[in-house]
């Protein structure tokens, strides 16, 4: 874990980056803002944590267990992301977090937290995303547990999109919660105006995918999946909806044994 500070005193505010090696994007945004830390007109102390430093080394989303599930961790654990996560926890203790990740799924960025709340609602409206995940009950092991902390995915996984995005990202946050200056007005809408709505979605179910070769996807991540539309295939085989649903952080193979996750629509922030 490799930790930086910008701005004197005892940091309130952290954006940790690198939680899975293979997500470069967050670790790239912290060494722009870093580099541009002279010109900052930093208000308040922040914490930079690249996490899973190694596994970022070695290309590899995690070395022998997901960080990212491994929450709160184990000082004397078994695994090197375990004893990392209990490290980490005690790294951000007392700070508001941003997390940063990127994804197969979707260009576009989105913010996600365990419940809509007075952290996300004063932070993800200075954001440049129009999106928020809701995750309550399907967070297990993850640092979005840790009170204060809002994630977001900063787009495709290797991308100098993902990249950028996470820089707007950070520099959002860090308006958001009085690390640098900001007007009282949220990020301004896509089409020039002063106001936009946030959509909220609630994470529902994993959405399985059985062992094949080949897989697809049809469906749009967060427009909605009506019954009996086809939403994904394997080796062929394609699959329908029973209910209607929002899929989520669905792609060919983004994950090993799901498509993605089912989600609902809850309305705007």
């Amino acid at each position: 874990m490799r930790i930086h500070q910008l701005g004197d005193g005892v940091p309130e505010v952290a954006v940790v980056a690198a939680i899975h090696g293979d997500e470069p994007c967050g670790s790239r945004a912290v060494d722009r803002l870093r580099a541009e830390a002279s010109d900052l007109d930093l208000q308040r102390p922040v914490k930079l944590v690249i996490a899973n430093e190694e596994a970022l080394d070695a290309g590899e989303r995690y070395l022998e267990e997901d960080l990212n599930r491994a929450f709160p961790g184990d000082p004397n654990g078994d695994t090197h992301e375990s004893q990392l996560a209990h490290h980490l926890l005690s790294e951000v203790e007392g700070c508001t977090v941003l997390a940063l990740h990127s994804t197969q799924s979707t260009a576009e960025p989105f913010a996600i937290s365990e419940t809509v709340n007075e952290i996300s609602r004063a932070i993800v409206p200075h954001l440049p995303v129009d999106k928020l995940l809701e995750t309550e009950g399907l967070a297990e092991g993850r640092l979005i547990q840790h009170p204060h902390t809002v994630e977001v995915e900063c787009g495709l996984q290797g991308t100098d999109a993902a990249a950028d995005n996470a820089y707007r990202l950070i520099r959002g946050f860090l308006a958001a919660t009085g690390a640098l200056p900001t007007d009282s007005g949220p990020v301004p809408a896509a089409d020039g105006g002063s106001t936009r709505d946030i959509e909220v979605f609630r994470l529902l179910d994993p959405v399985p995918k059985p062992p094949a070769t080949e897989y697809e996807v049809f469906a749009e991540n967060f427009s909605e999946v009506a019954v009996g539309d086809r939403f994904a295939a394997a080796d062929g085989e394609v699959f329908t909806a029973d209910e209607s649903f929002y899929p989520v952080l669905m792609s060919p193979y983004g994950y090993q044994d799901l498509f993605g996750y089912a989600a609902d629509h809850r309305g705007t922030l």
